[in-house]
């Protein structure tokens, strides 16, 4: 007897290599083919989120040239309310300044005014008292020396005036 039958091993090689050969056609195929597309799949996933990841980097810089645009424009606009508002201050200045200059020149064109008036009184007084002055004179007889006197005396006062 034989310990190996040489038949029987060549028909176990010969099934084996049907079934391995069956296994590969049926089974392996489209196991590696699942396995082969599963890894594609995930190496496309893969590149889908480095994609995104790319993306999302370029959507942050972005946003934070924008956000720095916008930072720079508050900033600007920040500037240009305190300039308008010291222009206003000035203006305002310059305003009450020329208001006041204007009081000021009708304040004196009213003193002017009421210096002219007094001038006007005091004339019309002393025209009185000259009057009376006169009329007492007239009253009294005087001389001729002493109406001469008393007419330059007057004559000597009214150009005095202003």
């Amino acid at each position: 007897m034989k310990l190996i039958d040489e038949r029987q091993v060549l028909t176990q090689i010969l099934g084996f290599l049907i079934l391995v050969w069956a296994l590969r056609r049926f089974a392996w195929g489209p196991l590696l083919g699942m396995l082969e597309a599963r890894r594609k799949r995930i190496a496309g996933e893969f590149e889908e989120a480095e994609r995104l990841k790319a993306e999302a980097r370029d959507l942050k810089a972005r946003y934070e040239v924008e956000i720095r645009g916008l930072e720079a424009q508050a900033r600007e606009r920040i500037q240009q309310a305190v300039l308008e508002g010291q222009q206003l201050a000035a203006e305002i200045r310059a305003q009450a300044q020329a208001e006041a200059a204007h009081r000021l020149e009708r304040a004196q064109d009213e003193i002017e005014r009421e210096r002219e008036k007094a001038k006007e009184v005091l004339k019309q007084q002393m025209v009185a008292l000259s009057m009376r002055a006169a009329e007492k004179i007239l009253r009294q007889k005087l001389d001729d020396a002493a109406q001469r006197r008393l007419a330059g005396e007057f004559i000597d006062e009214v150009a005095a005036l202003p």
